[in-house]
């Protein structure tokens, strides 16, 4: 069996940790690094002149602002509150400067759930009047919402666009050609990715991973592939808490036995724990390919982000594009 491992890439920045708390036996506690300082973008993927005046759009997370200011272009102002920065959305206290920023918003994006609850908040609190376009609602709308990693859903990235796409043409109707224009070029940008995804599971299909965390994991079906990571490691880190030394060591074993062909590890994990189950895997001889949560440094838009991991991935798995 051909063996393969996916691991996520950090961002070239100086990430906070989340760290595991002490007390395994196998290995020191691990720590999770998570995404971004605010940027804002109103041009960056602009295509002509705007129609209208520009839309004050907030997001929360940039997973998400890139695509937004890919679809709005020059019709939109687009800040990202959390971009490159060392703050975890998880645990993030938004300031009284981010207040401002959503009280000036007329449409909001959030990914939802417990990652950025803050997001949530301050849209309700400073931007009452704005419609919010919530990731994870849509992801469950798709059959998914389990794993708020939402933007490794591509049924959940085409409904966010819609979504998108929609909304700015309802607040500036004057521009709604202009939109229609940016989200089929969007289409367009993203039919490599597509493609991808569309090679591995037909090539691929019934290959299986494991993961050192769920980030990964809705690409990772949406491919084709078999999730055997052990239960209670998985439980465990999805809580954001230490794995067992048993779960651990089920982990290593499964890895030095070959008993999959791919490991999903985030790179935006440090410590003993993912540095295991790395070395436990290269000595058995299964492939390592990296991802990040966050969109990855130098990426110069979200599709080439993932456009590289699924590349990384095909080849991994011996699979020809």
């Amino acid at each position: 069996m051909q063996t393969v491992i996916v691991i996520a890439v950090t961002r070239s920045v100086n990430l906070k940790l989340r760290t595991l708390a002490a007390g395994l036996v196998l290995a020191v506690p691990f720590a999770l690094a998570a995404c971004g300082s605010e940027k804002t973008a109103p041009n960056d993927h602009a295509a002509g002149d705007c129609p209208a005046t520009p839309i004050n759009v907030v997001v929360s997370v940039d997973q998400w602002g890139d695509i937004v200011s890919d679809l709005g272009g020059a019709c939109a102002k687009v800040t990202t509150v959390l971009a490159s920065s060392s703050v975890d959305p998880h645990d993030y206290e938004p300031s009284p400067s981010d207040a401002a920023k959503f009280a000036g918003a007329q449409l909001v994006v959030i990914n939802g759930g417990h990652y950025d609850e803050w997001a949530a908040k301050l849209a309700a609190n400073s931007a009452s009047g704005a419609p919010v376009i919530n990731a994870l609602d849509l992801d469950k709308a798709q059959g998914g919402g389990t794993n708020p990693h939402a933007w490794y859903r591509p049924a959940t990235v085409t409904a966010l666009a819609d979504a998108v796409n929609a909304k700015l043409g309802d607040i500036a109707p004057q521009a709604k050609d202009y939109f229609a224009g940016r989200r089929a070029a969007f289409t367009d940008e993203m039919k490599p990715y597509n493609q991808l995804i569309d090679t591995i599971k037909a090539k691929a299909a019934g290959k299986t991973y494991a993961a050192t965390e769920t980030v990964f994991d809705d690409m990772a079906a949406a491919v084709g592939l078999s999730d055997r990571t052990p239960a209670g490691y998985q439980a465990a880190t999805s809580n954001e808490s230490d794995p067992s030394p048993a779960d651990l060591d089920a982990f290593l074993r499964l890895l030095g036995g070959k008993g999959v062909d791919v490991l999903i590890c985030n790179t935006q994990t440090e410590g003993s724990v993912p540095e295991q189950i790395r070395a436990a895997a290269e000595k058995a001889g299964v492939p390592v390919v990296e991802v990040t949560e966050t969109v990855a440094p130098g990426a110069k838009t979200f599709e080439a982000w993932q456009v590289d991991q699924l590349t990384a991935l095909a080849k991994a798995l011996g699979v020809q594009s």
